[in-house]
């Protein structure tokens, strides 16, 4: 039965006071060279609870081809009311610290990008914050501009299921996993983008999976695993420990995802979306606030 987001009062609340207290960036480095400093928020609600992350990214851009930057995100996971009256607590932790290699070539006929992200694991893994293995993810981009329309395309090789932009996942996987993504960017106007995107996760051999919103642990020789059908992405979000998941089911995923980006400033973004999972039948909400401080400190220093 597909499950609807519904962010209960608290969730709001606190995604609301985080929102007036820290920024965040969704945006990309604009000088070729200079110091990466980016600030972000981002907020995701669905009915199983809100997950909120906030990200300080530090690096360096040597060139308008490569780049490198790091950071280390902070959580704070709020159930829903009906997870929090069966005993799930609030969290609040750091999650793993990460290390991003990119480079962009550009070219007339389509333009690459590759990114290649490592993570330590530094978060609590009894949070679901962590697997408490290092993990590895490469990225790959395919764009090309057409007046105001950017169509793209993604694959991506990776260890784990990484979040995206726009969804934070209940869950964190490790076992290997080819990512895919499709789907182009619209600019209405200077200020204004829109967006839309279809994705999908397919895993290979064996599999390992911790739940952030959950309190039980889930049997990988559950009917429903046998048969490949799916109540929910409570299934997957069941668990609080590592649960060896075999087969890899449970971290297969797809779905479609819809964004509008405001750019307020050269500075300042703001960005809200929607992405409905329809392996697991969820729908979340996703909003983000960031800030280029690099930018501005280079624009303090110029002036």
């Amino acid at each position: 039965m597909a499950v609807k987001a519904m962010p209960n009062r608290r969730a709001v609340a606190t995604a609301g006071l985080l929102a007036l207290l820290t920024t965040g960036t969704l945006v990309a480095q604009e000088d070729d060279r200079g110091l990466i400093l980016f600030e972000r928020f981002l907020g995701n609600v669905s009915s199983l609870g809100g997950i909120y992350r906030l990200d300080t990214t530090v690096g360096y851009s040597f060139n308008k081809h490569f780049s490198v930057d790091g950071g280390l995100p902070v959580y704070l996971v709020r159930p829903s009311d009906t997870a929090a009256a069966g005993g799930l607590p609030d969290t609040n932790g750091i999650g793993n610290a990460y290390l991003d290699f990119r480079l962009l070539v550009p070219n007339p006929a389509v333009n690459y990008s590759t990114v290649l992200t490592s993570t330590a694991p530094t978060g609590d893994k009894n949070a679901g914050l962590s697997t408490g293995r290092v993990t590895i993810d490469w990225t790959n981009r395919f764009a090309r501009s057409f007046a105001r329309l950017t169509p793209f395309g993604d694959i991506g090789f990776a260890n784990t299921a990484s979040d995206t932009p726009l969804f934070i996942r209940p869950y964190t996987t490790l076992g290997f996993v080819t990512h895919f993504e499709g789907g182009a960017t619209y600019r209405l106007t200077r200020f204004l983008d829109f967006g839309a995107a279809a994705y999908a996760i397919e895993p290979a051999g064996h599999q390992s999976v911790v739940g952030i919103l959950s309190t039980e642990s889930a049997s990988s020789t559950s009917a429903s695993t046998k048969s490949g059908k799916h109540s929910g992405a409570g299934q997957v979000a069941s668990q609080t420990t590592s649960a060896s998941v075999d087969p890899a089911d449970l971290v297969r995923d797809d779905g479609v995802s819809i964004w509008g980006t405001v750019r307020a400033s050269k500075f300042l973004t703001l960005q809200a979306g929607y992405t409905r999972s329809i392996h697991y039948q969820l729908n979340a909400l996703t909003f983000g606030i960031g800030a280029n401080l690099g930018s501005v400190m280079r624009s303090i220093w110029s002036y």
